[in-house]
C-alpha cells in the first residue's frame, strides 16, 4: 500500500492528456465543499428533542453554527502544516489522508447526535473532518498549477471549482436524506383544545393525568419543519430529524469516492511544460508575475505574504459568516414578510445557488484574472462588494415596510454575485501567489496562507452570531413595550417578570410574541442581519487597501539557482 501511494507511482508518462488531472481533483473538492452547505444542518441540529421546533433541551444556533467554525478553523491550520508534507509525498498520500478524515469525521459525528454529545460532533466534523478539509483542498491546487504554468488562473479555478460547487450537489443529497429519516413528532392538537403549564420557563400539556413535555408552533414555523405539518402542539422527544442517519450514510458515501478519485492523481515530470509555451515577458502588464521561484520560509519574511493574508482573510470573512447561516438566514429576513414565496423548500434552493454561483464564481473569476491580472480582479471583487453589502439593510427595512417580492429579487441577486466573488477570491489567490512566488513552492505557500481561512472561519461566525444574537436580544425588549401583561401571562403560562428564563428555554421566541401583539405591530425579524452587513462592508475596506498596496518580491528572496 506504501509503495501505491509514494510519489514516484504517480508521475505520468511523456504523452499524457493534462486534461485527465482535472477530474480527480474537482471529485475531491465536490465532496469537501459541501461544508458549504452545513446551514441545512442548523434546523434538524437545533431541533432534535422537539423535531418540530427548538425544545429546551436543545442545542442553540450558535453551538451549531460554531462546529463549522471549527472545521473551517482545522481546514486552515491542517493545510499550512501540510503544505511541506504534501511537497515530499504528492498529491495522492495526502488525498488518502483527507478522505478518511472527512468521512470518518462524519460518521463520527452521526455517534455524537445520537448520544447527544456535542463535544464528539466538534471532534468528528470540525476536528478530525476538519483535518480532511485542508488535506483535501490543496493536494489539487498545486497539482493542475504544475500541469497548467500557461492557464495558471484558470488551472486554480478548475482545482478549487468544485469547492464552490459542492453544496450545490451536497444540499439536495442532504434534503433528500433528511426528510427519508424524519420521523414526525407525536401532535396533540391545538393549544386552546389542551391544558398547558409553564413550569422553569418550560411548557408542559396534561394528557390523561399526565405531564408531557411539548413544544407549540405557529403558521411559520410549521411550514418550515422538514415535512410541513399543522400548528398546534407536539411532544418532545417524540419524532426524530432523521440528521444522525444523514450524517452516516454521506460519511460512507464521501469516504468511498474521495478514495477512487485519490488514486487517479497523477503528476507531470520534473521540468515538463506544455508544447509551445514559453515564459511571459518582463513588461508593465506582467510586473507582477515573478520568473523566480521563492522558499516557503523565504515567502513568510516578505510583506507580500501578509498582504494577500489580509486580502484572502477579509474576503473569506466577509462571504463565510453568512454561509454558514444562509438557509436561516433568508427564512429569518423573508419568511415573515413573504410567506407565501420564502418557505424551508425554498430556503433549502437558495443554499444551493449559492453553491452554483460560488462554484462559477470561481472558475471564471480565477480564468478572467488571466487576462485582467489579479490585483485588478481583487479590485473588483472589493469595490462592488462593499456596495452591495451596504445595500442589504436597506433592503431589509424595504420589505419589513413593504413586503414586496422586488425586495426578495434584489437580496437574491446581490448576494448571488457577492458570492461568485467569494469564490473567485479563493480560486484566484493561488494563481496570484504564483505569480508573486513562482510555482515551485506554491502548494506550501498556498497551505501557510489558508490561515486566513482558519482565522475568517472564527471571524465570520462570531460576527454573525454574536451581532444576529444581540439584535435578537434588543427585539424582544422592544417589542416587550407593546405586549399586554395579562395576554403574554395567558399565552406563556408565566409573567413578564419571567422573561430571562422563558427566553433560555425557548419558550419566548420573537415569532411567539408577534402572534399576541396587535396587528400591524412591524416584525424586527427581517432586520436581524443589518449591523453584520455593515461590519463586512468594513472589512472589504481594509482588504481593498492591502491589494492596493501590492509590490513585486525583493529578489533577496528569490531563489538562486545552480548553474551545474
Amino acid at each position: 500500500m506504501a509503495g501505491l501511494l509514494s510519489k514516484e507511482k504517480i508521475i505520468a508518462p511523456a504523452n499524457y492528456n493534462r486534461w485527465r488531472v482535472p477530474f480527480s481533483s474537482v471529485a475531491i473538492h465536490l465532496c469537501i465543499g459541501s461544508v458549504y452547505a452545513w446551514s441545512i444542518y442548523n434546523p434538524p441540529l437545533t431541533r432534535v428533542f422537539g423535531v418540530a421546533t427548538s425544545s429546551a433541551d436543545d442545542w442553540n444556533l450558535g453551538e451549531v453554527v460554531w462546529i463549522f467554525t471549527v472545521a473551517i478553523v482545522f481546514l486552515g491550520l491542517a493545510a499550512a502544516f501540510a503544505g511541506r508534507w504534501l511537497e515530499k509525498v504528492g498529491p495522492r498520500k495526502v488525498g488518502v489522508v483527507a478522505a478518511c478524515c472527512w468521512g470518518g469525521g462524519y460518521i463520527i459525528g452521526s455517534a455524537g447526535i445520537i448520544t447527544h454529545q456535542l463535544w464528539l460532533l466538534y471532534l468528528g466534523y470540525g476536528v478530525i473532518g476538519g483535518c480532511g478539509l485542508g488535506l483535501g483542498y490543496v493536494s489539487p491546487v498545486s497539482t493542475l498549477i504544475r500541469w497548467f504554468p500557461d492557464r495558471r488562473g484558470m488551472a486554480s479555478g478548475m482545482a478549487i471549482m468544485g469547492f464552490g460547487g459542492g453544496a450545490m450537489i451536497g444540499a439536495p443529497m442532504k434534503e433528500y436524506f433528511l426528510r427519508l429519516f424524519y420521523r414526525a413528532p407525536e401532535y396533540l392538537g391545538q393549544m386552546a383544545d389542551l391544558e398547558l403549564v409553564t413550569r422553569a420557563g418550560r411548557q408542559y400539556a396534561d394528557v390523561a393525568g399526565t405531564l408531557r413535555e411539548i413544544v407549540t408552533i405557529g403558521g411559520v414555523e410549521a411550514r418550515n419543519m422538514t415535512v410541513p405539518g399543522p400548528e398546534g402542539v407536539y411532544v418532545v422527544n417524540t419524532g426524530a430529524t432523521g440528521v444522525a442517519e444523514t450524517f452516516l450514510v454521506i460519511g460512507v458515501i464521501y469516504l468511498v469516492v474521495m478514495l477512487v478519485a485519490a488514486f487517479s492523481y497523477r503528476l507531470p515530470a520534473p521540468g515538463w511544460k506544455p508544447d509551445g509555451w514559453v515564459e511571459p515577458p518582463e513588461d508593465a502588464r506582467h510586473r507582477l508575475i515573478s520568473k523566480y521561484n521563492v522558499d516557503i520560509d523565504q515567502a513568510l519574511k516578505t510583506p507580500q505574504f501578509y498582504q494577500l493574508w489580509i486580502v484572502l482573510c477579509f474576503n473569506v470573512t466577509a462571504g463565510i459568516g453568512v454561509l454558514g447561516v444562509a438557509k436561516t438566514m433568508i427564512t429569518e429576513i423573508f419568511g415573515t414578510t413573504l410567506p407565501d414565496i420564502v418557505d424551508a423548500k425554498f430556503a433549502g434552493t437558495y443554499v444551493v445557488m449559492i453553491s452554483a454561483f460560488n462554484m462559477v464564481g470561481r472558475f471564471i473569476w480565477a480564468s478572467s484574472s488571466d487576462y485582467i491580472g489579479r490585483r485588478n480582479t481583487y479590485w473588483i471583487f472589493f469595490v462592488l462588494g462593499i456596495g452591495l453589502y451596504l445595500s442589504i439593510p436597506y433592503t431589509a427595512q424595504q420589505v419589513s415596510a413593504n413586503p414586496v417580492v422586488v425586495w426578495l429579487i434584489y437580496f437574491y441577486v446581490a448576494t448571488m454575485i457577492i458570492f461568485t466573488m467569494y469564490g473567485g477570491g479563493f480560486a484566484t489567490i493561488p494563481a496570484y501567489l504564483a505569480d508573486i512566488f513562482g510555482t515551485r513552492y506554491v502548494g506550501g505557500i498556498h497551505g501557510r496562507l489558508l490561515t486566513a481561512w482558519s482565522t475568517a472561519g472564527v471571524l465570520g461566525p462570531l460576527a454573525i452570531t454574536s451581532l444576529r444574537e444581540r439584535s435578537v436580544t434588543d427585539a424582544i425588549q422592544d417589542l416587550m413595550d407593546k405586549v399586554d401583561p395579562e395576554v403574554f401571562a395567558e399565552r406563556f403560562g408565566a409573567s413578564i417578570d419571567q422573561l430571562e428564563v422563558l427566553i433560555e428555554q425557548k419558550t419566548v421566541t420573537i415569532s411567539r410574541l408577534m402572534e399576541i401583539l396587535p396587528a400591524g405591530t412591524p416584525d424586527p425579524t427581517s432586520e436581524l442581519y443589518n449591523s453584520t452587513m455593515v461590519l463586512m462592508a468594513l472589512l472589504l475596506a481594509i482588504a481593498l487597501v492591502s491589494n492596493a498596496l501590492m509590490r513585486p518580491v525583493d529578489k533577496r528572496h528569490h531563489i538562486v539557482e545552480s548553474l551545474s
